[in-house]
């Protein structure tokens, strides 16, 4: 028999108690409500905190851009591993299994070898920061090879294996690559001293070499690219790319002899080359100078990647204004 209710001195309930009950009664309902919720409610998988633990302790390893796209990629990596069956799994527990399923769960989504390359440098920076720097094989190994490209109509100049070859001087053959690899401009290419500039996964181009002044970082983020950089810093020693004996209006020079003998003048296409595959790797699509799609036909949500690509190739060209990417990138 329940409980009776509250009397007043006339024998009657008093004013509000009804009311007073019934509110009681909600918010009990609203508490086990909350508590259920709190019960059922998915918590952040294992790997996925793993991987930001992981970030956090590295801390400022990287530029800014670089720790942004690196979260991203984890994250989705982390993400499609799930999907893919792999529950349960932590950071330490990558395999190599992992790491096939994620190239197939790429290649099954159809992702562009531009940018499945950038993913797996992310990849092997995870495997580094548990102690499995020799987990992932080379990109060849799993079958993504750099795109090969065709004439699209851009300014873009992709550097010539057989042209390169007629370069007889190894300091301009380097520069060149240099150029190729990192969108730099002539003179920071000459001027580039491997052995104080090569940061690991970045490499710091000095403001006195810059146009403008300004210094800025490039991202390491292919093996082709840390390919070039050792063999610089094999070639240079602890200097630039300019030989001793020589200063850099010398070597500018010879640059310019040997790059018109072997037919590869006006090489700023080489940046143009570099901006088009970035953009690629950072959206995911061609950008509109090589065919994609044009600005103004994009979703709102594709519409704020594009931007955030554009102010990373402008900045990693050395450009301060995003404008300047539709010089590189198109509209």
């Amino acid at each position: 028999m329940a409980a009776p209710g509250p009397v007043g001195r006339h024998g009657q309930e008093p004013p509000g108690a009804r009311a007073l009950a019934g509110a009681e009664d909600r918010q009990a309902r609203h508490r086990t409500q909350g508590q259920r919720e709190l019960r059922d409610r998915p918590a952040v998988r294992d790997l996925n905190w793993d991987l930001v633990q992981l970030q956090r302790r590295a801390g400022d390893d990287g530029s800014h851009a670089t720790r942004r796209d690196r979260s991203y990629a984890l994250a989705r990596m982390a993400d499609a591993l799930h999907e893919a069956g792999y529950r349960g799994l932590r950071a330490k527990g990558l395999k190599g299994k992992h790491v096939e399923a994620l190239v197939h769960h790429w290649r099954a989504g159809r992702v562009s070898d531009a940018t499945i390359m950038n993913r797996m440098a992310h990849l092997r920076w995870w495997a580094e920061r548990v102690g499995k720097g020799n987990l992932v094989k080379t990109n060849a190994d799993y079958g993504i090879r750099p795109r090969s490209h065709v004439s699209d109509g851009t300014k873009r100049r992709d550097l010539d294996a057989a042209k390169l070859a007629r370069v007889e001087d190894p300091h301009v053959r380097m520069a060149l690559r240099l150029q190729a690899a990192f969108g730099l401009r002539r003179e920071e290419a000459v001027k580039f001293t491997p052995a104080r500039e090569d940061r690991g996964d970045r490499i710091h181009i000095k403001g006195s070499t810059a146009k403008g002044g300004r210094p800025r970082e490039v991202p390491v983020l292919t093996d082709g690219q840390r390919k070039v950089l050792d063999e610089a810093r094999r070639l240079a020693g602890g200097g630039a790319l300019i030989p001793p004996g020589r200063n850099y209006a010398e070597q500018r020079k010879v640059y310019e002899d040997e790059t018109r003998r072997a037919g590869l003048p006006r090489n700023h296409g080489l940046r143009h080359a570099y901006a088009l595959d970035r953009y690629e790797v950072l959206t995911g699509w061609k950008a509109p100078a090589a065919g994609g799609p044009a600005s103004g036909t994009l979703t709102e949500a594709r519409r704020r990647i594009d931007r955030a690509a554009r102010l990373t190739v402008a900045a990693e060209l050395g450009h301060s204004r995003r404008e300047i990417s539709r010089t590189y990138l198109g509209a």
